[in-house]
């Protein structure tokens, strides 16, 4: 099963970090600016159990995608699951971790299976990790800014 990793330094402690990730806002924040995801509806926060539904756009196409809150451990991690989406298995982690005084690694690890798998990820999982580290470098990128924190490093792909 294919496996993506992406992880930035930033200059912020942990709690605002974090602070951001619980924000009611913040999921819509973390979304694709260029209109290809929107917000259907949300259960919770970060608890497990805790639910978002969100609508994607390809092209003239529309697909439904419901995640849903397995895991939360407070200014550590957070892990989600598709319950009903484009792929076949999503498994994603989103890790909180020191980096030094004052500095946070956020990292987010996918586990990923797509339709039609093992041949589909054979054949498409370089193309989805491609976008994955757009949207990850993307995601990354905002949450330092409404933290008012700076990226001092990123890796991953």
């Amino acid at each position: 099963m294919p496996t993506f990793r992406f992880s930035s330094v930033m200059d912020a402690p942990v709690e605002s970090v974090w602070a951001f990730h619980e924000s009611a806002g913040a999921l819509e924040r973390l979304l694709p600016p260029d209109g290809s995801a929107r917000l259907v509806s949300r259960r919770g926060g970060l608890e497990p159990g805790a639910s978002a539904e969100l609508e994607l756009r390809f092209g003239p196409f529309r697909r439904r995608w419901v995640a849903r809150h397995t895991e939360c451990v407070p200014l550590s991690h957070f892990c989600d699951v598709q319950e009903r989406g484009p792929f076949r298995l999503w498994r994603h982690r989103h890790g909180f971790e020191a980096a030094g005084a004052a500095r946070r690694r956020l990292s987010d690890e996918v586990e990923f299976s797509l339709p039609l798998a093992p041949l589909s990820d054979w054949l498409c999982a370089p193309v989805v990790k491609r976008i994955l580290k757009k949207m990850f470098r993307e995601r990354h990128a905002r949450t330092a800014e409404d933290c008012g924190a700076g990226i001092l490093e990123q890796s991953g792909g």
